[in-house]
């Protein structure tokens, strides 16, 4: 797995790890290791390696590069072929890239530090359903920014109260409002009651200053029926942008939010929710 005279394709999917190998492991052993185990490899020999073609599968560790001043710490790059990836899965891609190569004992520390998706793979996603000039258009606002807030106290207002802070804030100027990241259905404030009560703060702070307004209706909830019925109640009432929480919400989740959205022509707006832990 630690083949320095392999030359990267462009449609590899490239992977830079920082990596502190542990006492008297070589680097270019612990290099390998996280090439195994992110791909093809396991813990020890197996007798169905012999029936596939484990050089056309298998990740490669193809450089190695110690960290300026810092000891035992390497850059070990990976090449993965693209076949080993699902097409359109953020999930798949994770669990191999990001998944049990974190626990490999011959490591005391590793670091995902950059990646890079070849355009092969990326067209194998839809990305997001729309752009700025779709929500421009749906807003009916040009040749200026856009100017919105988020509702505070983000939690512990009633539907009824929360619906009010949105038709002032609508009604005094703003062009769009919207949930915080934790605004989901709790027991102060249900979403279906938030739903529709924000929605009647739209309608008539759109009805008394003549100009489209929005509000982004945080979807996110606890199963993936549970998120797309939220959205299709939103949708149903007229609302134009909904919202999800897409780290602690899932990737499978937010690619099928996204999904519906484009098909049932809504704006999504992600919220970073837990980036600083991955971050950081």
């Amino acid at each position: 797995y630690y083949t320095p005279d392999y030359q990267v394709k462009e449609t590899d999917i490239l992977a830079a790890f920082r990596m502190t190998p542990q006492a008297g492991v070589p680097p270019e052993e612990a290099g390998a290791a996280v090439a195994a185990e992110s791909s093809t490899g396991t813990w020890t020999t197996v007798w169905t390696d012999g029936l596939t073609s484990l050089d056309k599968y298998k990740g490669r560790c193809y450089d190695l590069e110690p960290v300026p001043n810092e000891e035992n710490q390497y850059i070990a790059y990976v090449a993965y072929p693209l076949d080993l990836f699902e097409e359109g899965s953020v999930t798949n891609l994770f669990t191999s890239i990001v998944g049990n190569v974190f626990g490999f004992k011959a490591l005391r520390a590793l670091r995902l530090e950059d990646l890079r998706i070849p355009p092969a793979y990326v067209k194998t996603f839809q990305g997001p359903p729309h752009g700025i000039q779709v929500e421009r258009d749906k807003l009916n606002k040009y040749g200026r920014s856009l100017l919105g807030c988020t509702i505070k106290p983000k939690l512990g207002l009633s539907a009824k109260n929360y619906g009010r802070a949105v038709y002032e804030c609508l009604r005094g100027g703003l062009d769009f409002t919207k949930d915080d990241e934790n605004v989901n259905s709790q027991p102060f404030m249900r979403w279906r009651d938030r739903f529709l009560f924000v929605a009647e703060a739209c309608y008539k702070a759109q009805a008394e200053t003549g100009e489209i307004k929005g509000h982004y209706l945080n979807a996110t909830a606890g199963t993936c029926d549970e998120m797309l019925k939220r959205a299709a109640c939103a949708k149903d009432l007229g609302v134009p942008i909904v919202m999800h929480d897409y780290l602690t919400g899932g990737f499978t989740a937010n690619t099928s939010l996204s999904h519906y959205c484009r098909d049932n022509g809504l704006l999504l707006h992600i919220h970073r929710a837990m980036h600083a832990v991955i971050d950081r």
